[in-house]
């Protein structure tokens, strides 16, 4: 013991941290907050901790490579010592993180946290949880698996309708103009070392605005906040009824971790860890990719929403939830905390919770949108290849091949997916064929690594042919200039 002393004070004079540890674990807390409503916080914190060692031991053996990335996988569930156990604690232990944030939000809400002065406390709070759902959704991302490939298709798909910037956007999160191996490499520096850094400096200044202006004192009815006079006020309160947080407060807040970790662990083992399910294959579409269940909501509203307004709503509505989240605390300072005395804050997490758990339940039956009924073993129509090239017989063929017709239709026969193609020559040129086909958009994925440049120009070059017979295909008028320029003038011409 002498020794252990010794070897801490030696640590303790030069790093001079004893003394804030010590104030820390002490500072005065009001006697009722020492209460089970009050660990969901502590809670997260622990899970975070928990999904940052997971994710080292994963990142030992994991490799962000389109090529490898699955099979990585394959090797940490079935060849490497409890290799299931550590991806089942690591993908449990997301669920549960995104759920317990979830919940302290809502706490935070009902309790009246987010009023003076704890607004700032409040925003950080809102964007730890913007970045637990980003951490959840790289992390999905990672596994690269069918649902994987597709997911990251939506989700690029999504961030291509955000007007001026999307392509960009597109462009930083893929990599490329398709996913490939540097798309994999992207989500996984942000899923290791982006989000997690934030997450840690965001988690600290959490922490440390906790310290600094005390834990929320238990809402009582009739106890207002008002700016001149609240801190006092609280101050009062703690010297009367404070208690230290270690170790009066601090065993509930490590009861409930320990359940947590029990809990994970126990869903680990019982369940196993999520996929991966079967390898990236962008030319199989027969899957209706669904996400983890945090996001289930939000493909069951995008399954059930009418197709005009899901650009709206998605560029909008999360848009809106976020500014009105941020300014809850400048618009709701002061006042009441007591959710007893505060009817229209509890309807609001009731809705909420409501409307959420009914979405997710929804994602269970609702189909993919649009609909796909169609199935490409039915051969293109003969009208369609009668008196056609070599070449565009051949790209036909690649059509029929690659499974085109389970998304688009030929003769009002097909899948409903994507749009009808009987006229899509007079919709596109040449060029923006080749791009549409290469690097996909809207809910279609890039074909540019599924297809060799062969492939490529027999297909396109079918393309061009579905069009009415009394209208022209689309031409680039720019390049027809620009070839008209570029012929030999006759001697009678200027």
């Amino acid at each position: 013991m002498r020794m252990i002393t010794s070897i801490g004070e030696w640590f303790d004079h030069r790093l001079q941290l004893a003394a804030p540890i010590r104030e820390a674990a002490k500072h005065s807390v009001p006697r009722n907050t020492a209460s089970w409503w009050y660990v969901f916080g502590s809670a997260a914190l622990t899970v975070f901790l928990l999904q940052l060692v997971t994710g080292i031991l994963l990142a030992l053996i994991y490799v962000p490579s389109a090529a490898e990335a699955w099979s990585s996988l394959q090797a940490l569930n079935h060849d490497v010592t409890l290799g299931w156990f550590i991806r089942a604690m690591h993908g449990w232990g997301s669920n549960f993180m995104v759920a317990i944030v979830f919940i302290h939000m809502a706490q935070v809400f009902l309790f009246g946290a987010h009023k003076f002065p704890r607004e700032l406390t409040w925003i950080v709070g809102v964007f730890l949880l913007l970045m637990t759902l980003g951490m959840a959704f790289t992390g999905q991302v990672l596994r690269f698996d069918q649902d994987a490939y597709w997911g990251l298709g939506i989700g690029a798909s999504i961030a291509s309708r955000v007007p001026i910037i999307g392509p960009s956007v597109v462009k930083l999160m893929l990599g490329g103009p398709i996913i490939a191996g540097a798309t994999l490499s992207r989500f996984f520096a942000m899923h290791v070392f982006v989000v997690p850094g934030m997450l840690i400096a965001f988690v600290g200044l959490h922490v440390l605005m906790v310290l600094k202006l005390g834990i929320n004192e238990w809402p009582m009815p009739g106890r207002i906040v008002k700016r001149a006079t609240y801190e006092e006020q609280y101050h009062a309160l703690t010297r009367k009824e404070g208690e230290p947080f270690f170790p009066y407060a601090i065993w509930k807040d490590l009861f409930f971790a320990a359940f947590i970790i029990l809990a994970i662990a126990a869903c680990a083992a019982y369940f196993g860890p999520f996929g991966p399910t079967g390898k990236p294959d962008p030319t199989i579409i027969q899957t209706a990719p669904k996400p983890d269940y945090f996001f289930l909501w939000l493909y069951a509203l995008l399954s059930l929403l009418p197709p005009s307004l899901e650009t709206p709503f998605l560029l909008i509505g999360p848009a809106l939830v976020i500014i009105g989240l941020i300014l809850l605390p400048f618009l709701s300072g002061e006042g009441e905390k007591s959710w007893k005395r505060r009817p229209i804050a509890v309807i609001t997490v009731l809705m909420i919770a409501i409307t959420l758990g009914t979405f997710t339940r929804l994602a269970q039956f609702a189909p993919w949108s649009p609909q796909m009924n169609a199935w490409s073993g039915e051969p293109v129509p003969d009208g369609y290849i009668h008196g056609t090239t070599v070449l565009e017989r051949r790209g036909a063929l690649v059509f029929q091949v690659k499974q085109c017709r389970n998304c688009h239709s030929l003769g009002d026969a097909g899948g409903q997916r994507g749009p009808a193609l009987d006229s899509v020559a007079v919709r596109l040129t040449h060029d923006q064929l080749i791009r549409q086909v290469i690097q996909g958009g809207g809910n279609m994925p890039a074909y540019g690594n599924n297809l060799s440049p062969a492939e490529t120009t027999a297909l396109v070059a079918f393309l061009e042919t579905l069009h009415p017979v009394a209208q022209r295909q689309a031409r680039d008028a720019a390049r027809d200039m620009v070839l008209s320029d570029s012929k030999p003038k006759s001697a009678s011409q200027p």
